[in-house]
């Protein structure tokens, strides 16, 4: 197994310490979530999107390459917790197997030369195996608690 949980990339740390990534709702940066196989290695160390073990369609054409833009939610704080969240992100007619997916964002705004950098893997547990059905990333609570993205 590849996968070995959820984490954010070591260099996404570093890069909002740079200013490199926004995620406001409106006028922010664009957020893919990209979805792999079971033989997809990832680490902290991982830096940026890539298409070695992405998934493909079994059959139809839900899914492509890169993955689906996801939808921004507005960063805000509970307490001393600064936290932002993503809509949930679907395919329909599917059919495929994922076992983990990533987080990158395609159009970086800072004046950084970054390609697609990652922002966090996440791991499903096991494989997840949809057939001519909807396959969907539900996202949890946008709070302090349980947010994809929280800094406390």
């Amino acid at each position: 197994m590849a996968f070995t949980g959820n984490f954010m990339c070591t260099s996404f740390k570093v890069q909002l310490m740079q200013a490199a990534h926004d995620f406001r709702a409106t006028g922010g940066d664009t957020f893919k979530i990209a979805l792999y196989t079971d033989s997809a290695s990832f680490t902290a160390a991982t830096t940026a999107y890539t298409s070695t073990n992405e998934i493909t369609n079994t059959s139809g054409s839900a899914y492509t390459a890169g993955g689906v833009s996801l939808t921004n939610v507005d960063p805000t704080s509970t307490s001393t917790t600064a936290f932002t969240d993503f809509g949930d992100a679907s395919w329909s007619s599917a059919s495929f197997t994922a076992r983990g997916a990533m987080i990158y964002n395609s159009t970086p705004t800072s004046g950084l030369s970054l390609t697609n950098p990652s922002v966090c893997i996440l791991d499903f547990g096991s494989d997840k195996t949809v057939s001519s059905g909807t396959f969907t990333v539900i996202f949890p609570t946008a709070d302090a608690s349980n947010a994809i993205i929280r800094i406390a």
